[in-house]
This record gives C-alpha cells, sequence and structure tokens, in this order.
C-alpha cells in the first residue's frame, strides 16, 4: 500500500484521481486544489457566455464529494506553499489559513497552467479578464451583461481568443480581436487555412486588428481604451486570451524542465526525481511526431497523462504511446481541425516538409444538400516521406478524419501509404475519388 499525494484536480488532476481510486483500493490518495471546483471543462466557456449551450452544469464531469466517496482524503481552496523532495513532505495551507502536512510516498504533480501576462501598463485596471477557470467565465458573463459594456476587446487570436471572439460578439457587444501575428491560429494551421478563419470571423461581424501588439491598456478606475502599435481603440472590456505557460514554481531548483519551464517527463509521466510525477500542463509530453518530448497543452493530452501516471504511481508499469497533439475548432459552423506539425512547425522541428492539398465536395455533385467543399493538406518529410501533420477545413463535419492522421503520425505511416488506402464509397457519405485518396495520389 502506498500513500499518493496529489497536486492540482483538474483534468490530468481527475483522470489520475479516478485511475488510482478505480483501480487500486489499497492506496491512500491525499489530494489538494487551490479552487472550490473540480474538473470544470474550459473548452465550454465560450460556448457558455456566447449562449450556445443552456447553462454551466454540464461542464463539470466530477466533484469533492465525487471523489471523497471514492475513498479520496481532499483539500480544496488549499494552496500548497512548499514541498519538501527530500524528507517527502507537502506542506499547504488552507482557506481559513491553517497549515495542513502531508508525508507521501509518490507524488502527483498537476499543477496546470497559468495565463500569460504580457508587462504592458493597465493589466490591473478593473474591467480587464482572463479565460482559465470557471470564475474567470463567471466574469466576463457577469460583464457581458451590462448595458455599459458595449465594446470588447479581445487579445490574441489563438483557439481561445477566436472562440471568446465569436462568443462575444454572439451577445451582441462590439467585438475587436487584435493579435500580433498576420492571421489567426497560425500555431496550428498554415496560411491556406488561416486565411479562411479570418474570413469567417470578418463575415460574421468580428472587427480584426492583425499584425498589431497592444502596448497598453488606459483608463480612470476602470477600462477606457486599449493602445497598440498602430492605433487607439475605445473599449470597456477586455479580455486577455494570449495563451498559457506551464505552472511549475512547486518544483523550481528540484524537477528538471524543458524549454518553456514544462516539467521533463518520461513516457511514464515520471520526472527526474523517482515517485514523483507530473501531468497535464505543467508537463511535457512526448510528440510522435517530432519524436522528442513537447509541450501540447490540451485537455486530451492531460487526460491521457493522468491515467499514466495513475497507474504507475499505484505500481502497474504503462507507457504513454506519445501524442500528437490533434486538435479542433468551430467557429460561426467553419469546421477546422489539425493533427501533427504544420509546416512552420515541420521546419522548427528541423525536417524538410513538403505538402500536397486538395479540394473537393464531399459528396458527388448530385448531392445537393449537406454537402460542401473540404479542404485537406497533408505535410510530409521529403526525405523519408513520412507524414509530420495534417489539417482539414469545411462547413462539413468532416472531423473524424484527422484522427486517421494522427494514427498515420504515430505509426510513421509514409504518405505513400495513403495512395490507394482502402476507403469506403457511399453517396451518401462520400466521393469514389475521395480527397484522402486524392492529395495522397498527387503527392511528389
Amino acid at each position: 500500500m502506498s500513500k499518493i499525494v496529489l497536486i492540482g484536480a483538474n483534468h490530468a488532476g481527475t483522470a489520475a484521481a479516478n485511475t488510482i481510486l478505480d483501480n487500486y483500493s489499497g492506496n491512500e490518495l491525499v489530494i489538494f486544489d487551490r479552487n472550490s471546483n473540480i474538473s470544470y471543462l474550459g473548452c465550454g466557456t465560450a460556448l457558455w457566455i456566447g449562449r450556445q449551450i443552456d447553462g454551466t452544469d454540464g461542464l463539470f464531469y466530477s466533484s469533492e464529494a465525487a471523489l471523497a466517496g471514492k475513498g479520496a482524503v481532499i483539500h480544496m481552496e488549499t494552496g500548497v506553499e512548499e514541498i519538501d523532495f527530500e524528507k517527502k513532505v507537502v506542506r499547504a495551507r488552507d482557506k481559513l489559513g491553517a497549515e495542513i502536512v502531508e508525508s507521501y510516498d509518490k507524488l502527483i504533480l498537476a499543477t496546470g497552467s497559468l495565463p500569460i501576462t504580457p508587462k504592458i501598463p493597465g493589466l490591473d485596471l478593473p474591467g480587464v479578464s482572463y479565460v482559465k477557470l470557471f470564475q474567470n467565465g463567471q466574469e466576463i458573463d457577469d460583464a457581458l451583461s451590462r448595458d455599459d459594456v458595449r465594446t470588447v476587446a479581445v487579445i490574441g487570436a489563438g483557439y481561445i481568443g477566436v472562440e471568446i471572439a465569436e462568443a462575444v460578439h454572439r451577445r451582441g457587444k462590439k467585438t475587436l480581436l487584435f493579435e500580433s501575428a498576420e492571421t489567426s491560429l497560425s500555431t496550428y494551421y498554415d496560411d491556406w487555412f488561416s486565411h479562411d478563419m479570418d474570413k469567417v470571423l470578418a463575415e460574421g461581424g468580428v472587427e480584426l486588428h492583425f499584425g498589431e501588439t497592444v502596448e497598453r491598456i488606459e483608463g480612470s478606475g476602470k477600462v477606457e481604451s486599449i493602445a497598440t502599435t498602430k492605433g487607439e481603440y475605445p473599449v470597456d472590456l477586455v479580455i486577455m486570451a494570449i495563451g498559457f505557460r506551464p505552472n511549475t514554481a512547486l518544483g523550481a531548483g528540484k524537477v528538471e524542465t524543458g524549454p518553456n519551464g514544462a516539467f521533463l517527463v518520461n513516457r511514464r509521466q515520471e520526472t527526474n526525481l523517482p515517485g514523483v510525477y507530473a501531468i497535464g500542463d505543467c508537463a511535457s509530453v512526448y510528440s510522435n511526431a517530432t519524436q522528442n518530448p513537447a509541450y501540447i497543452a490540451l485537455a486530451t493530452n492531460a487526460v491521457r497523462s493522468g491515467v499514466v501516471a495513475g497507474h504507475n504511481a499505484s505500481g502497474t508499469p504503462l507507457e504513454s504511446v506519445g501524442v500528437q497533439g490533434s486538435n479542433g475548432i468551430c467557429i460561426f459552423g467553419y469546421k477546422m481541425v489539425s493533427t501533427g506539425l504544420n509546416l512552420a512547425a515541420a521546419k522548427k522541428a528541423g525536417f524538410e516538409p513538403v505538402y500536397t492539398d486538395f479540394e473537393d465536395l464531399q459528396k458527388p455533385a448530385f448531392i445537393k444538400e449537406d454537402n460542401h467543399k473540404v479542404k485537406l493538406r497533408i505535410v510530409y518529410d521529403k526525405k523519408t516521406r513520412r507524414v509530420l501533420g495534417a489539417q482539414m477545413a469545411s462547413y462539413q463535419d468532416m472531423s473524424m478524419g484527422i484522427h486517421m492522421f494522427s494514427l498515420a503520425i504515430e505509426e510513421g505511416v509514409t504518405i505513400d501509404k495513403l495512395k490507394l488506402l482502402d476507403i469506403f464509397f457511399l453517396p451518401h457519405f462520400n466521393q469514389p475519388y475521395n480527397y484522402i485518396t486524392m492529395a495522397a495520389l498527387t503527392a511528389k
């Protein structure tokens, strides 16, 4: 029997906790979390504040009561202040100021991530919000309910920023989206796709300010305007959505970290300290595309890492199969999905990437109902011809197709292997000359 201490109980922590509690009843599990809630699906924040779902109840899939009912000892609203890795002791303080000290045999760090906060004046003004916790969503939702909030600036056009911009517009507010890059979603997609999303956003009513960097936020007692490298704009609310950084302060100087500060782990989610595991947004993952550790902060990766760590901490050896960073977005009905590396990421990783594109209707042209164009790009290495990534976009729901490319990357499949892949045909679903087949066949 082992005593396992888990720090953090959102997606990764909840997955680790359930793995331990459901499979290893002989172990003692103690959980610390500084928040007042567990398992909030932050990916649903935009749907909630954009009034695309009825409420927030479905955005929580676990709770303190659920984990306690399985036998865990839980300290909510309790911040861990120090970890003595030599003595294997965790020191924390609850919301009433009482100190809590727990020893451990195994430790799982699920400390998550923190919003990136640029060093610009005015971030402390009332009317500046972030997108991370359930409480942040409540704050934004309340602000958007006020009549005096008419113009909203969203800073950052990654996934979260784009989703929030759509949600704010759906609430009837004038929405300005700022991004220092020249297009949206540049981390995940090549220009052929990201410019599509720019068009979708603009046609949907979002005012785009790309190639602009915010220099300061101004106001007397509250937000009144923002100033960028290209101008000044009156706004009533600023939503910061630049991105996240790993929260690894508790391991400083003891737990090895990578270039961006995330805890480095092996395929068992174990750090350089034996018996100490790191999962979720605070930790690295193994990328099958680059075949090296990477930082890919996604809820799906967090859950898988929690399962792996839960088994290993409980005594069952289990290695991660690695990840591809599969992801997707749907804005004003336009769907984009990707996996692996885009061209810029592939070049940065040291590959000589080439690509093959194809665009066609999902179904034969004689199918008039629910039939939209789909565009596909497959990125592969020129030397080995190994598939490195794929991107797809359409008003059609073609999202299941990206899972095949995810598996192809995991298994090291070449572009040539896809040329005559057995893909079924029926007019209700697709075309006889499928765009996957055609993209592979036309690859140089």
